[in-house]
């Protein structure tokens, strides 16, 4: 995920989750109508978060049957853009004593509201973020990372406010007509800044085409996938959140908020090393039948190796209609389906839940940290159900 207010759209993932309830007629009897003929290929995947990994919540990892994580580091020089070795490897060793392995780890180059110059400028102070990006690649290979999320993007994730849910429950919701209508409603993105400030700064004009986007993503492939080669270093980017039509948001393009820009982008560089971090909630953003089409989608980048880790989400909605992020069991998708197409492909990395819902009270009282906790709790075991279920039912 990308950094939104992870106290704002993060927040759950699982305590117990009952495995007959992904059978029947809710999440699961689509899987089962759709599974192909003999023995299934094994369950390769494995229940994953990107959780701050403190001692704290790896403790509360081991709690909940949670082995790989996306791996939080510390710069400690401000001005310097990557980590060092050793600060890469201070987050694998202490992951392991509690045994816990780090998968992946993140990057805020490219990133519209953290790093402005990858996609809004060009010239020295470019090609500075990408020498940090490289650096960062070598490092991880050096510390044992195998794999860097990234986001190349000038609009930050956008919502437009939150609906009830479930109980007590918030979920963030995304409309594009009314954010076109009134920007100032969409929450968290300082979205002046991004169409103007960033702009003025750069010396740029307000507006981003869809060929200055590809140019600038094209430009920086070209010159981190042959080190991500050299080192062996996946790199997985995330998708733009949320789909949007093609004609972007506030004359800024955002390239890879649809499905046919995700296939150009893997299509950029012909490298293992060269794919994708595939958030499904944000990928079902873009369909317009998010419930009969994701499992395509999956199949179309999971076939081709390109799916790095998995965003595991639900949604309500769709490209057309007001979007809505739910609990896993709570959304149009067919989540155990889901598990089943990356099944299929043989993807074998994490699935971390993402975008969960909150709520801000424990027994009665206002307690947003354990609430968030609870919600957290929820999911992982909603998760490490599904595989269970999966694997038991490979013959």
């Amino acid at each position: 995920m990308t950094d939104l207010n992870r106290r704002h759209l993060l927040g759950a993932t699982g305590a117990g989750v009952a495995i007959s309830a992904m059978g029947g007629a809710g999440n699961g009897a689509l899987a089962q109508a759709r599974r192909p003929a003999g023995p299934r290929k094994p369950v390769l995947m494995k229940l994953g978060t990107q959780e701050p990994t403190d001692v704290p919540n790896l403790i509360r990892f081991q709690r909940y049957g949670v082995k790989n994580v996306c791996g939080w580091y510390t710069i400690a020089d401000p001005r310097r853009l990557h980590p060092t070795v050793d600060e890469l490897k201070a987050v694998v060793d202490l992951c392991a004593k509690y045994g816990v392995q780090v998968d992946l780890t993140d990057s805020q180059i490219g990133r519209g509201e953290k790093s402005a110059v990858m996609m809004m400028g060009s010239g020295a102070e470019r090609d500075r973020e990408i020498e940090a990006f490289q650096n960062t690649i070598r490092n991880c290979a050096a510390a044992g990372v195998p794999s860097i999320k990234y986001y190349l993007s000038v609009l930050p994730i956008m919502r437009s406010g939150l609906v009830p849910g479930r109980g007590d429950t918030l979920y963030n919701k995304w409309n594009y007509a009314e954010a076109v209508a009134d920007p100032s409603r969409v929450l968290a993105l300082r979205l002046k800044d991004a169409a103007g400030t960033y702009a003025e700064r750069a010396g740029l004009p307000s507006s981003y085409s869809a060929d200055l986007m590809w140019e600038r993503i094209t430009y920086f492939l070209n010159q981190v996938v042959p080190v991500a080669n050299e080192y062996k270093v996946k790199l997985a980017q995330h998708p733009h959140d949320p789909g949007l039509p093609k004609e972007g948001f506030l004359q800024i393009a955002s390239v890879l908020a649809n499905v046919d820009g995700l296939k150009r982008f893997i299509s950029i560089q012909e490298s293992p090393y060269h794919g994708l971090n595939f958030c499904q909630g944000t990928v079902c953003e873009m369909l317009e039948k998010p419930a009969e089409q994701i499992n395509d989608v999956i199949r179309y980048f999971g076939s081709r190796k390109k799916i790095f880790n998995v965003h595991f989400r639900n949604i309500r909605g769709g490209m057309s209609n007001n979007v809505a992020e739910n609990f896993p069991d709570d959304g149009d998708i067919d989540m155990a389906g889901a598990v089943e197409a990356y099944r299929e492909v043989g993807y074998d990395g994490m699935l971390c839940p993402d975008h969960i819902p909150v709520h801000r009270t424990v027994g009665g009282r206002e307690a947003v940290e354990s609430a968030e906790d609870q919600s957290w709790a929820f999911n992982y075991g909603y998760i490490r159900a599904l595989l269970q279920s999966a694997a038991k039912a490979r013959a």
